[in-house]
């Protein structure tokens, strides 16, 4: 009889025993990173604590945003609801039954004025989950920000901004991929100069594990997406020195500890060398920062409390693997969008391993280890040969549109149902240690009435504001979308005027048609 064959999720088989691993002389806070961009890592400064909040109104995330805060969360995380990602206003004929439900519905700046009342831009980092509307989403924050006398040269915060993952795993785009990428540069450029200190794009494989990829596909499909992101910016003219210092990361963690460990290790020396080989000189621009959302898709409706324990295990992870903003999700997550009680037990869980576990107290605590070196070679190296595959293609783009990438996670999620369903995989209260349910007692729900709220409050926007102004700021922007200016002090100028993300989204939808 054969000996069982133990191996992670990207299938890197593990031994029994490792007794050596490769000497390890690299340093936190040196090149290639491998050990984390601070040489003092928590010691220095903690991650920030985020949590992911959005719902129905702008008046109902901001009660949420104001409790977030007052229970110690360091940074805000803003969901989005379905229209406003694919840019549609509350009152469009697409939008119903969507209003609200998975993210909060923002259509014009008076509603982003709501969502930050008593929220001073200046004193706080947010995080925006926004892709095809990128653009829109963070020109009324920068109008807000401005309304607030804030100095824009200081605040700060990170736009997801990854269209080329929503095309490989997720679906919210608008635009065909070669506009996409001109709005995406458009924000590196302004940025650069107007928002210095501004994330312009998180490039994101927390969507692309949710697909059902692999550790090794989520990875390689990443940094292929950050590449090609590097060499559009540095086709515009912009120095990679400069604009690559304000790109970061979104990454999914999930159940198999080690391998996601060993994923965020090989990350940050992948990334180093990708950017050295393009041209950073500068020890700033080749440094892979990222955010870490706890996986999602691993949560389970069946014994929803066992995913407290989940969750606990992937920030953990997360944190030794040397993340430097973490969103730990509700255990009732299966089910709806947390309720308060769950989104403040997934906040205690990072202050509980931040202050009492001891893990934050050195640098790297698992360097040296025979397995964790062993493997993030490992990772790195199968990831490797993902990446050369989607180079000799010609990248991401060609890759995307031969639905190569898409074609490897559809087999990569087939295989891990397989593997659950024939119970080669456990997972614990699902195929096995099952009970009779109980159910949770509480869960959150959004009422079809909101589309009505923001519906009434679409229509006295518009008979209130000055409608020719709106018209004039949109032709100027539409002018300017079928040349080559850049789009941002445009749009910024059309939100101002109170613009509709919807009317602003009509623009780009007549001059740069629809993917």
């Amino acid at each position: 009889m054969s000996e069982k064959k133990y191996t992670t999720t990207s299938g890197i088989e593990i031994k029994a025993l490792y007794t050596e691993a490769k000497p390890m002389e690299e340093l936190p806070g040196e090149f290639p990173f491998t050990r984390g961009i601070q040489k003092d890592m928590y010691r220095g400064r903690l991650w920030t604590m985020r949590q992911y909040a959005g719902f129905s109104t702008a008046e109902e995330s901001n009660k949420r945003y104001h409790y977030l805060l007052a229970q110690g969360t360091t940074g805000l995380s803003v969901a989005f609801d379905l229209p406003t990602q694919i840019g549609y206003d509350s009152d469009h004929e697409m939008a119903d039954g969507e209003v609200g439900k998975v993210g909060v519905a923002i259509d014009s700046l008076k509603d982003i004025e709501i969502l930050f009342d008593g929220i001073e831009l200046k004193n706080i980092t947010t995080s925006m989950t926004i892709n095809a509307t990128a653009s829109i989403l963070l020109a009324m924050y920068i109008a807000l920000a401005k309304k607030q006398g804030a100095d824009l040269k200081q605040i700060s915060g990170t736009i997801q901004n990854d269209i080329l993952k929503e095309y490989a795993a997720r679906g919210t785009y608008i635009y065909p991929p070669k506009q996409s990428m001109r709005l995406i540069t458009d924000i590196f450029e302004f940025c650069s100069k107007e928002v210095p200190k501004w994330n312009t794009i998180s490039i994101s494989g927390y969507h692309i594990r949710e697909a059902g990829s692999t550790a090794v596909q989520e990875l390689a499909f990443t940094l292929a997406n950050g590449k090609t992101y590097l060499k559009a910016a540095i086709d515009k003219g912009l120095d990679i020195n400069v604009f690559a210092k304000r790109l970061s990361f979104f990454f999914n963690c999930h159940n198999n500890f080690f391998e996601e460990i060993a994923k965020f290790r090989a990350a940050r020396r992948m990334w180093a060398k990708i950017t050295k080989d393009l041209g950073a000189a500068d020890e700033k621009a080749q440094m892979l920062r990222f955010h870490t959302q706890t996986g999602g898709s691993t949560l389970t409706a069946q014994q929803p409390l066992n995913n407290v324990i989940r969750v606990s295990n992937q920030a953990m992870a997360a944190i030794l693997g040397g993340t430097q903003s973490l969103h730990t999700n509700g255990y009732d997550e299966a089910l709806s969008l947390p309720t308060e009680s769950a989104a403040k037990i997934a906040l205690r869980t990072q202050q509980i391993i931040a202050f009492e576990s001891g893990v934050t107290d050195t640098v790297d605590p698992l360097a040296g280890s025979f397995f964790v070196e062993s493997l993030t070679d490992e990772v790195e190296a199968a990831a490797w040969a993902y990446v050369d595959r989607i180079d000799a293609m010609g990248g991401s783009v060609n890759a995307i549109e031969s639905n190569y990438m898409q074609n490897e996670i559809a087999d990569a999620s087939y295989q891990y149902q397989k593997e659950i369903e024939n119970g080669q995989r456990i997972s614990v209260g699902v195929n096995k240690f099952t009970q009779e349910e109980e159910g949770l007692t509480e869960v959150f729900n959004i009422d079809d009435s909101i589309r009505k709220l923001q519906s009434e409050k679409l229509e006295y926007l518009k008979a209130t504001r000055d409608g020719d102004a709106v018209e004039k700021a949109l032709q100027k922007l539409e002018e300017a979308a079928k040349g080559e200016k850049n789009l941002m002090p445009l749009i910024i100028d059309a939100v101002e005027k109170y613009a509709t993300l919807g009317e602003i989204a009509d623009v780009f939808r007549r001059t740069f048609g629809v993917y």
